[in-house]
């Protein structure tokens, strides 16, 4: 395929983008306490314009200090003392023949009470006494802060008017005054202005996700009577006061994006009727088309309804390319949409069809910064793919108040774009056991280094964990992971021996330097309950124990015994989940359980908490409520375990004592872990061999 459109040029205004590749915008982290463009983002940013994206789009860029700031690791353009950085940034940029344009966002409710303030004081205690003072006095707020945000007692956030609480932020909310309103709208102009001093290419407006210009478009946040609310026009107008504003000060040739949900999504979790749908999200783009913007960058819905802009792995590929095509209709200016892209044939496929202008790769440029050069090159098969794991975000979230940045499972280089991985291999022979991605990350990563590197595996195939992993329904994008990794190890020399049980002599055999011990873990599976009607999700996932029409009770509700529970159900069967802890999945990310739980709930699912399990019998469980001591029993003819896995250090007990090379333990075999714990302790393996 020769993806002529994808690699075509096109203009967003008077500026001309050498292809049709887009950075989507992303926060992850990689800034400080005073929005200033540190040294892992500008390497971050300057990797995907080496790349070969056209486009850079940034992270949300906060206009705002007081209420806007969403982060500790933002990038900022509320300073002049923030241009500087930007202006370097652009630079390496530009020299790559990338354009790069700055996302202005201000989070409205969707913020975080304690986050009101908080940061301008950082950035004092920074300057005073420091970042790692301010560090360690920021570090002392948010514990306690967060209690008391569960109890409502933090700074407010802003809105347009005093709304339902967000969620996952969930913050209590108050309504701008007006006053208010137009010193934001002169804040979001101030830093178009600081964007384009810094010589970036333009801005787009994130009226997108819930934040606060897209609170202003809808009436389910936007309930004032005044010129700011009510009819659709009034409730554009905070936008339009924005884009009137840049287009004075920045001049014609300054292009501005719309970032635009062009539908709230409400109707996805039964809620039809709230905020805007499409219908009215047409209108709003054409609006904006006849206002004279540049371009609009197509998207949906809001945190309310997270799942439905950014998609765990079970959504469908291109599943919401409609919404840009029914945008493409009513407007007269290019549009950009991201649509869940997940290979160089879709984008085509997409651009041919006139269902969009520009791609928007947002994961899958974290997942591989070269995505664009390897399919430019013909070297499509060698792309590391975004498995919409969503980790990226989780782990964003997790350490924004940590001071570090999100990282990508399949990327361990996330955030470290200048390390290079040492040259001096030299052909030394390094033996790693086990192809699952803690395996396979290490084997790739030790060829690229120059080593000789063989693969013993056990199994007839490579994948390890992701052979049970990717057998719930619609989970099959995990083995990209594998799929990946193994393509690029072969690629790069490393020579595989499958159906091959590493032992002590067969290791010898091949005078290793190095052994890397990567055999993975095992289902737990307690004696007493090894009974002829019990089995373990691992039976379950790799198809040794089919099910049909049964009643089937699964102990434990983490993700891996709801995604079984899934597939029990499709198969037929009527599903009780049993889980000793007060609620289901505890420590889960809310993204999956928001994918899995309506779901199981649809099939009939049944759901027991509070409840340990204490006999399996022929025709039942006897569980104990661990509050009241109660016993009961609960109808099942089988009985599926999803207790965990432990460590299978079999072989690493043979052979770390007294042998003639160094042996390195890594992935589950270690701890119990995700993809991206294996990646990273791979890389960190890797990283200390000299």
């Amino acid at each position: 395929m020769g993806y002529d459109m994808l690699f075509s040029p096109m203009k967003i205004g008077n500026l001309e983008i050498k292809n049709r590749v887009v950075m989507a915008p992303m926060c992850m982290g990689f800034g400080q306490f005073d929005g200033r463009v540190t040294e892992a983002m500008h390497n971050h940013y300057v990797e995907r314009a080496k790349g070969g994206v056209g486009l850079i789009i940034t992270e949300i860029s906060r206009v705002n200090d007081i209420t806007g700031a969403a982060s500790f690791g933002q990038l900022g353009v509320s300073h002049d003392y923030q241009i500087e950085g930007l202006r370097k940034m652009a630079q390496d940029i530009h020299s790559y023949g990338a354009k790069i344009m700055v996302e202005l966002h201000h989070p409205g409710r969707q913020n975080l009470g304690l986050m009101i303030g908080t940061v301008p004081l950082s950035v004092a205690c920074d300057k005073i006494m420091g970042k790692a003072y301010a560090r360690l006095l920021t570090g002392a707020i948010i514990p306690p802060g967060k209690k008391l945000q569960d109890k409502d007692i933090v700074p407010r956030t802003v809105a347009p008017s005093k709304c339902e609480k967000s969620k996952m932020a969930e913050s209590v909310n108050r309504g701008l005054t007006k006053t208010g309103i137009k010193k934001l709208i002169r804040q979001f102009v101030d830093g178009a202005v600081r964007v384009k001093k810094a010589g970036c290419d333009g801005v787009e407006l994130h009226a997108a996700h819930g934040y606060l210009i897209q609170q202003f478009l809808s009436p389910n946040t936007n309930k004032r009577n005044d010129e700011y609310g009510g009819s659709l026009e009034n409730r554009m107008r905070f936008l339009m006061e924005i884009i009137d504003g840049i287009r004075r000060e920045c001049g014609a040739d300054f292009p501005i994006i719309v970032r635009l949900s062009v539908d709230e999504m409400y109707e996805k979790i039964g809620q039809k009727g709230k905020g805007y749908d499409l219908q009215e999200g047409l209108k709003i783009a054409k609006a904006l088309s006849d206002k004279g913007i540049d371009a609009i960058d197509v998207s949906s819905a809001a945190y309310d309804t997270f799942n439905y802009w950014l998609e765990p792995t079970t959504f469908e590929c291109g599943w919401r390319k409609y919404l840009a095509a029914e945008v493409k209709k009513v407007v007269d200016i290019p549009v950009l949409a991201a649509n869940l892209i997940r290979s160089p044939e879709q984008a085509e496929q997409q651009l041919e069809d006139g269902i969009q202008d520009f791609v928007s790769l947002g994961r899958p440029l974290l997942a591989d910064p070269h995505w664009v050069n390897k399919v430019r090159q013909g070297k499509e098969n060698t792309v590391k793919r975004c498995i919409c794991c969503l980790y990226c975000f989780e782990s964003m979230e997790n350490n924004a108040y940590r001071y570090t940045h999100g990282n990508c499972s399949v990327n361990p280089f996330i955030g470290r774009d200048n390390v290079k991985l040492k040259q001096n291999g030299n052909g030394r022979k390094v033996v790693v056991v086990g192809s699952g991605v803690a395996g396979l990350t290490a084997a790739e990563l030790f060829s690229k280094r120059g080593f000789d590197v063989t693969v013993l595996e056990k199994a007839e195939t490579y994948g390890g964990q992701i052979n049970l992993a990717d057998k719930p329904p619609h989970k099959q994008k995990l083995h990209w992971c594998v799929d990946d990794l193994y393509t690029n190890a072969k690629e790069n020399g490393v020579k595989f021996e499958f159906n091959t049980l590493a032992t002590p002599e067969i290791l010898d055999s091949f005078a290793p330097e190095i052994v890397i011990n990567a055999t993975g873990a095992n289902a737990v599976f307690p004696k007493p309950f090894q009974k002829e009607n019990v089995c373990t999700v691992t039976d379950i996932l790799n198809g040794r124990v089919v099910l049909n029409n049964k009643k089937i009770a699964v102990i434990g509700s983490g993700m891996t015994g709801l995604e079984t529970s899934e597939l029990l159900c499709e198969q037929g069967n009527k599903v009780s989940i049993i889980e000793m802890a007060d609620e289901i999945a505890p420590g889960a990310y809310f993204q999956q359980l928001d994918d899995a739980l309506p779901k199981l709930k649809a099939a009939g699912t049944q759901f027991f908490v509070s409840s340990k399990l204490t006999d399996i019998q022929s025709d039942c469980v006897v569980v104990e409520n661990t509050k009241t001591g109660e016993k009961k029993n609960i109808g099942a003819d089988f009985v599926v375990l999803s207790l965990g896995c432990r460590p299978d250090n079999t072989l690493l007990d043979e052979i770390k004592d007294g042998k003639n090379y160094k042996v390195i333990n890594i992935g589950d075999s270690v701890k119990i872990g995700r993809i991206a714990n294996a990646t990273q302790a791979a890389f960190d393996a890797v990283m200390s061999v000299e």
